[in-house]
């Protein structure tokens, strides 16, 4: 990406020197534009923070009355049911992936309707009804049935399929992230369930241990271990990633990981612009299109970003 977007991201007091240049501070900078808007104070001197105190007393990260709901009940919920949220990230951080998974699915969860038919657009020939959704889930964590370590789906969506069993879609949300995160101890658990998928290419194993496609894996690696678990009843199912067509970082991930496949079939990806193009055309609802000006519009930022085209020099190898 070539253009600088030092001088608007100050002017939004947005900069941070931890970002990448291009879309990693673009997508900062457009939260903080996003907060002004609102007429929302901003933590300190970084605009795409939010006091603690009211961001918590009224959840001010989030777009709507309804998905407000979902997250307190969610957190409240969390302690008994070994649910992990990052406080207070979920509460303060705007440029947060976790809560774009609520300002996402929040209102889809509580109409299954709008989800199934949202849903179904983007899994065509998949889905008769979509009977559940849910946050940061995992069947059981650190158990030795799945992956025995403690990877949960940052949504998970449960739906009847066209042929009448029972199906998921473990879902993984992305926005500003570029997946260089240190990676996880390897577990010799995570072969046994590759193996029995039967769909890595054995030369990608080195690969697939190592930042940026380990975390992306070892979800997989849980969907997998979930389909062969014949006590959990599911006839389908499949890992999806969803993150921002102009991230370059998550597209060049997604990319590789999927040569490392010698089956797809329960790997999928849709890009956010994607699947809010549908909500687009599923709802007329205001939330759609709020969610599209805060995390997607780039033209706020006054510069040209919109999607960074395939082999740019921003793109990494």
């Amino acid at each position: 990406m070539t253009h600088d977007f030092n001088a608007i991201a100050r002017q939004h007091s947005a900069y941070y020197e931890g970002d990448r240049q291009g879309f990693q501070r673009a997508a900062r900078t457009l939260q903080s534009i996003w907060r002004q808007r609102q007429n929302l104070q901003a933590a300190a001197a970084l605009g795409s923070e939010l006091p603690r105190d009211i961001a918590e007393a009224e959840l001010l990260n989030y777009l709507t009355p309804g998905i407000r709901e979902e997250v307190s009940a969610e957190l409240k919920a969390a302690s008994s049911n070994g649910k992990l949220y990052g406080t207070p990230r979920i509460y303060t951080n705007l440029l947060s992936s976790q809560p774009l998974c609520f300002n996402l699915f929040g209102e889809l969860k509580r109409d299954l309707g709008l989800a199934t038919s949202v849903i179904s657009a983007l899994r065509p020939g998949k889905i008769r009804r979509v009977s559940n959704i849910e946050f940061e889930h995992s069947p059981e964590r650190s158990s030795k049935r799945f992956t025995e370590d403690r990877s949960a789906f940052d949504v998970f969506v449960e739906y009847e399929a066209i042929d009448g069993g029972k199906g998921f879609l473990g879902i993984e949300v992305k926005y500003h992230e570029d997946l260089s995160d240190k990676v996880a101890s390897h577990k010799p658990r995570y072969d046994e369930v590759a193996g029995l998928m039967e769909c890595f290419r054995p030369s990608c194993f080195p690969q697939l241990r190592e930042a940026p496609l380990q975390q992306l894996w070892r979800d997989h690696l849980l969907a997998g271990s979930m389909l062969k678990d014949r006590d959990l009843g599911y006839s389908e199912g499949a890992f999806i990633v969803i993150y921002p067509a102009a991230n370059p970082h998550c597209r060049a991930a997604v990319r590789a990981y999927r040569q490392c496949l010698l089956d797809d079939s329960t790997f999928d990806t849709w890009t956010l612009d994607e699947m809010v193009g549908v909500l687009s055309l599923a709802t007329s609802a205001t939330w759609v299109a709020e969610l599209y000006g805060r995390y997607l519009d780039f033209s706020r930022l006054n510069d040209p970003i919109a999607l960074v085209p395939a082999g740019s020099q921003d793109e990494p190898q």
